[in-house]
C-alpha cells in the first residue's frame, strides 16, 4: 500500500502585518527585513481567531479536494506549538467542529517547524499497524499571538496559517516513499517559549519578564538549520533510492531567505526546483511546507510521477526530511 496524498489545503489570514507596520512598532526598517529574512509582510490572525479556527478552514478544502466528507477519516493529527489551549488538543476541536459523527482518535503533536515531516511519519506508521484508511494531517500555527514586538530579532519572523493534507491508504507505487526524522535536545534552549508550562506557570511574573513570547538565538540556529537540512535531504534521498538530480520540487520550510538560499547552494540545486512563498507568509512553522506544498498543488505545478523532496528545521531541535512520489 502507499500513502498517497489525495487532497490538500489551506488557509493564510487575509489581515497582513507589513514591514512598514513593524517599522513602527521597533528600531528596524523595511529594508533590514526584506535583506536578512526575505518578508514582505506575513498573515496575521485577529484577536477571536485561533488555531483550530485556521485549521478548519485548511481542513475543509483540503477534504473537498479529496471528494471526501469528514466522517470519512480514521484519525486527525495537528501538528502545531501555539494550540488553542493546554488542553484539550487541537484536534478534538477539529474533529468537533467537523461534525465528525462517530468517535476517532485525535491529537496534537510538537516538533514545532519539522512537525509536518514528522506527521507524516507518524500517519504512516499507524496506517500501516492499525490499518487506517484516511487520515487529515494539519500544521496550524498562530505565532503572532507568542511573539514579543519589542524583541526586533524575532517579531519580524513570524506569521499566522494553516495547511492540511488528507493522506489516503492506496494499492501501487508512489506516494510517501521515505522519511527521516532527527533531534538533538543539547540546543533546546536555542528556539522556546519559556513560560506557560509546568517550568514556569503562567504567573505575572512570566508575564512581566515576557517569558510568554518566543525566544531564538538566530546565529547559531542559522549555522545548525542550513547543516542539518542539507544533510536530513541527502539522507532520505539515499533512503528512497532517489539521486538529487531526478528530484522535480524541493520542499523547503519557509523559515528565512538566507537559509533557503544557503541550503539550495550547499545541494546544488536548480533554483527553479525550489519554490517559496516565505515574502507573504512569513514562518508558519509547522503550517509552513503544506501550504506550500497546497499552493504549488493549485498551481498545478506538480504532475503524477513527479519526485518531491520536503526538509525542514524547527525548536527541539527537530528536523526531517520526506521523499513524496507525487500522485495526482
Amino acid at each position: 500500500m502507499k500513502l498517497a496524498i489525495a487532497g490538500t489545503g489551506s488557509c493564510v489570514p487575509e489581515t497582513k502585518l507589513r514591514n512598514s507596520e513593524l517599522e513602527r512598532l521597533v528600531d528596524t526598517s523595511d529594508d533590514w527585513i526584506r535583506t536578512r529574512t526575505g518578508i514582505l509582510e506575513r498573515g496575521r490572525a485577529g484577536p477571536d481567531i485561533a488555531s483550530s479556527d485556521l485549521s478548519l478552514v485548511a481542513a475543509r478544502r483540503a477534504l473537498e479536494m479529496a471528494s471526501l466528507s469528514a466522517d470519512q477519516l480514521d484519525l486527525i493529527i495537528v501538528c502545531t506549538v501555539s494550540p488553542d489551549m493546554l488542553t484539550p488538543a487541537t484536534a478534538c476541536l477539529v474533529h468537533r467542529e467537523l461534525r465528525v459523527s462517530r468517535p476517532i482518535p485525535c491529537f496534537d503533536m510538537n516538533a514545532a517547524c519539522s512537525g509536518f515531516i514528522y506527521g507524516l511519519e507518524v500517519s504512516s506508521s499507524l496506517m500501516r499497524g492499525e490499518g487506517y484508511t484516511r487520515v487529515l494531517l494539519i500544521g496550524a500555527e498562530t505565532l503572532t499571538k507568542f511573539t514579543d514586538y519589542e524583541d526586533r530579532d524575532t517579531c519580524v519572523l513570524f506569521g499566522d496559517a494553516a495547511g492540511a493534507v488528507v493522506l489516503e491508504a492506496r494499492e501501487g507505487e508512489g506516494g510517501l516513499r521515505a522519511t527521516v526524522l532527527k533531534s538533538d535536545g543539547n540546543f533546546a534552549s536555542l528556539i522556546s517559549i519559556p513560560g506557560g508550562g509546568s517550568r514556569q506557570p503562567p504567573s505575572p511574573y512570566v508575564l512581566a519578564q515576557r517569558q510568554a513570547f518566543i525566544r531564538m538565538n538566530g546565529r547559531q540556529v542559522f549555522k545548525i538549520a542550513v547543516q542539518a537540512m542539507e544533510q536530513v535531504a541527502r539522507d532520505v534521498l539515499e533512503r528512497a533510492g532517489w539521486k538529487l538530480d531526478e528530484v522535480d520540487h524541493v520542499l523547503v520550510h519557509q523559515a528565512n531567505s538566507r537559509i533557503i538560499e544557503a541550503v539550495v547552494e550547499r545541494l546544488g540545486l536548480p533554483r527553479d526546483k525550489v519554490p517559496t512563498n516565505i515574502a507573504h507568509t512569513g514562518n508558519t512553522s509547522a503550517a509552513s511546507i503544506p501550504v506550500l506544498m497546497d499552493e504549488c498543488h493549485r498551481e498545478g505545478r506538480f504532475s503524477p510521477g513527479d519526485k518531491i523532496l520536503c526538509a525542514g528545521f524547527g525548536a527541539g531541535l527537530t528536523w526531517g526530511g520526506a521523499a513524496i512520489e507525487w500522485t495526482g
